[in-house]
Order: structure tokens, then sequence, then C-alpha cells
């Protein structure tokens, strides 16, 4: 009995001391995770600084590459009669639209663009419908428009728009939804391109042919930037300009 009694006493104490280890190793580990906590989020509990950070997340815009005073000088030496501030309104309807339109299912929510701009939508628009998806941006907000980038190619001038957006997004499939929140805001980015085509006989994605500047009463090509009146008929183009420019690409940066 006493053999008995002893061995049950051992077993007794190597379990305390067992649970002692556990037990200070669990109050090292929760330290750790403490400190850990307090360093990154400022708070003691990991779990609420990870939920302070989603929402800080989540109410953060995003920054947009901002490249407007480095590009508006070569802007407005090539393009004299270029109005920002009317571009980036018109940027931001165009993202708006656009993003409504796949909401909507409409492609004639979009307020304006180009063959290519309506096309990209539709092909869009398609593709939700082919995989039985629906998908949805609520509560549209933009921050931020700034230029991203000035480009100069063969008889096409085009200028990227960045713009930061906050939104509620939602992918649905079947009425089951497969990505996104119905209730929690996102913030993103997106590229808007602005192009304007300058030669016709220059330009190489045909689909943009149409935009091409030209005389609005003879016809003939205006191949100088800017210019002011026809070479040919001596019409005045003045503010011709602003109705040869146009929206061709919308995505997310």
């Amino acid at each position: 009995m006493n053999g008995s009694l002893i061995a049950i006493i051992v077993i007794l104490v190597l379990c305390l001391v067992l649970a002692g280890i556990i037990y200070y190793a669990y109050c090292r580990i929760r330290e750790k995770l403490r400190d850990t906590s307090r360093m990154l989020f400022g708070t003691d509990s990991m779990i609420e600084g990870m939920k302070q950070r989603e929402a800080e997340v989540e109410m953060t815009p995003k920054s947009v590459s901002s490249a407007t005073n480095l590009y508006m000088p070569s802007i407005m030496r090539d393009f004299p009669e270029f109005h920002y501030d009317e571009m980036k309104s018109r940027a931001e309807n165009v993202l708006t639209s656009y993003l409504q339109s796949i909401t909507g299912q409409n492609p004639a929510l979009l307020s304006e663009g180009t063959k290519e701009l309506k096309e990209q939508l539709r092909l869009r628009l398609e593709m939700l419908q082919n995989q039985s998806q629906r998908e949805s941006f609520e509560n549209i907000h933009i921050h931020r428009t700034e230029i991203h980038q000035y480009r100069k190619q063969k008889g096409r001038q085009s200028i990227v728009l960045q713009s930061a957006v906050e939104y509620i997004h939602a992918l649905k499939e079947n009425g089951k939804l497969i990505g996104g929140s119905e209730e929690r805001k996102e913030q993103a980015k997106y590229n808007v391109e602005l192009v304007y085509i300058q030669d016709q006989d220059m330009v190489e994605n045909q689909e943009d042919a149409g935009l091409a500047l030209n005389c609005p009463n003879c016809g003939a090509p205006l191949p100088g930037l800017g210019a002011k009146k026809c070479i040919y008929c001596d019409t005045p183009i003045v503010e011709y300009n602003l109705r040869i420019w146009n929206f061709s690409r919308v995505e997310e940066a």
C-alpha cells in the first residue's frame, strides 16, 4: 500500500510540476503577445488590435500617385486651352458612372467614353452574366484625383488620372456572396485614361479614329497641337480641343 501511495504522490507531484510549466509558458506567451500587440496596435489585445487595424484600413483612403505638378507644364505647352479642373471632374464622373453601370448591369449609364471604353464595359458585363454573377458598387465616394502619367505616342497623347475611391463592393454568384461585403466600406484606386488624337493617319488604334483632330468646316486634318485655325480654309477652331478629348479606359490600379 505504501508503495502504491508513494507512486500516486509522485504522479500528482509530476502533474503539478507539468501544470506549473504549462501555466508559466502560457503566461510568457500571453505576455509576449501583449507586448507585440502594444507595439503593433497600441492595445493589449491582439484581436482588438487587428479589428482596429481593419477599421483603419476600411476608413483610410488609398494614396494616389500625384504627378500633377510634374506634368501640367508639359500639358499646357502642348494644349494651352486644356482645362484641368474640368477634365478632372469629367474623369470622376466617368469613373463613377462606369461603376454604376456595372451595378445596374446597364452600359447606358456610362456618362461618356470612346468605343474602346464602351467595349471594355460590355465585355465585363458579359463576363459577369456568363458566370451568373452580379457585382455592385454602392455609396461611391471619390476622395482625390491627380494626374498619374502623361504619354506621347504616334498621333496619340494620353493623360492617366488616378483616383482614390471609397465604396461598398460586393460580388455575388447565383445570389450568394462570394467576394467583398454588403456592409463594410472598401478603399481602392483607379486609373482613368483620357486620350487626344492628333493626326488620324498616325493613329495606331483604329477604334479611336473617330477622335482625330479635323477642321469642323472642311474636314481637313489639323496636325498641329492646339491649332487656332484651319490652314486650308482659315476656319477658327478655338475651344475645339475640348471636344476631342475623350476617355478610353478605366481600370483598378
